[in-house]
């Protein structure tokens, strides 16, 4: 375990940061179920609404180094193609 002060310091901050961290993962994980709920109701007005906000949420964890940007862009692309197949299919 951390002996300094310093390094205790610095574990507590982790902390801290980790739980940040997995909060704002979790409102990554919200939005994406948000889109795909949307998708299967089968309203494309509604999810294309929804989707414009969860993109916003992605790119401002991806800014953050929460996710990858490029995994921020792979959510952001397949969470499109769901909404386009919907026009698509309908």
């Amino acid at each position: 375990m951390a002996n300094s002060a310093q390094a205790r310091k610095r574990a507590r901050q982790a902390l801290v940061a980790r739980a940040h961290n997995a909060s704002q993962r979790s409102r990554l994980r919200t939005a994406i179920k948000a889109v795909r709920k949307a998708v299967e109701a089968g309203d494309k007005a509604s999810a294309q609404q929804v989707f414009q906000q969860s993109v916003s949420v992605i790119d401002s964890l991806a800014d953050k180094d929460i996710v990858h940007k490029n995994a921020a862009a792979r959510h952001k692309s397949r969470l499109s193609a769901a909404i386009k197949a919907m026009g698509a299919a309908a």
